[in-house]
């Protein structure tokens, strides 16, 4: 089956009083690339999230993001560091008495002083929290998947229209071939004849000469050949049931050479012309393949 690298899904969920949303992005990619942006606080779920993507993805770049609505998922507490508010009170006892200060140590500024203070989460039921959130990432990564997979048949029809336009294109090329053939024959007759001002017979010998030495120069019937192959092996791979985008990727660059081949030895006009077709189909070909799985 073709599938895309391009797809999206969204999950949210609720985890008390806290609304969790979980969204995923995938675009096309040489190999595969996850980048995940989470709360500071559910940093320790990264990994496992990442995992579950390699489980069913293997190319693109995958955006995951987990954004946070109402109170925080963890209940918070404020702790007091005891020992740092005993020194800092002793040090300002200290300094009252030794320059005669009568103010006394208020409440507002003791909690002015540094890294007295601090507010920690408690983290509780993070094994229900993390069974949420892997399984709303499950669901969105299924979206994706759908995606992916709709896209891919997309392209898999348009790559298989855009391989019958080839094949066609390659029919006229072993048509012409003849035809060609002979107007080599009447090309260098006409020139002979423009030169020794003498009718000359067109079974004759040095013509034939000349007429095989240009026909073995242009002859693109290996090319052709082995385009025929490609296409063949390029439908076949498009019905396997594995990441296949490399492979297409590596063919389409053969077609590509084959046909810069053939019209580095057309010396037609009319065969230029198809190959300029064919190169167009090719190249259109790629930009598809690029972005398949």
């Amino acid at each position: 089956m073709v599938k895309s690298m391009t797809g999206y899904g969204k999950k949210s969920i609720e985890v008390g009083e806290t609304r969790l949303h979980v969204e995923i992005r995938s675009v096309n990619h040489r190999y595969l690339d996850i980048s995940a942006k989470l709360p500071r606080n559910l940093l320790f779920i990264e990994e496992k999230l990442k995992r579950k993507i390699r489980e069913v993805l293997s190319r693109g770049r995958i955006d995951l993001f987990i954004t946070v609505e109402g109170q925080s998922i963890f209940e918070k507490k404020v702790d007091v560091d005891w020992r740092i508010l005993d020194q800092y009170l002793e040090k300002l006892k200290g300094i009252k008495a030794r320059y005669d200060l009568t103010e006394h140590i208020s409440i507002d500024m003791v909690t002015k002083l540094e890294d007295v203070f601090s507010v920690q989460e408690i983290e509780e039921n993070t094994n229900e929290l993390q069974e949420a959130l892997t399984s709303s990432m499950e669901d969105a990564l299924n979206r994706v998947i759908v995606m992916r997979k709709a896209e891919g048949e997309r392209l898999k029809k348009d790559l298989l229209q855009r391989i019958s336009k080839v094949s066609s294109f390659l029919e006229k090329l072993e048509e012409r071939r003849p035809w060609v053939v002979e107007e080599y024959k009447e090309r260098i007759r006409a020139r002979i004849e423009e030169y020794t001002r003498e009718e000359i017979q067109l079974d004759d010998t040095r013509i034939l000469q000349e007429v095989g030495i240009l026909a073995e120069k242009g002859d693109v019937t290996e090319e052709i050949t082995r385009m025929h192959s490609h296409l063949s092996q390029f439908s076949q791979i498009l019905t396997l049931e594995e990441p296949i985008g490399r492979r297409l990727d590596f063919i389409v660059q053969e077609m590509h050479r084959e046909v810069n081949t053939i019209g580095s030895k057309s010396n037609d006009a009319k065969l230029t012309e198809w190959v300029v077709d064919l190169k167009n189909e090719i190249e259109k070909m790629k930009e598809q393949v690029q972005n398949v799985e």
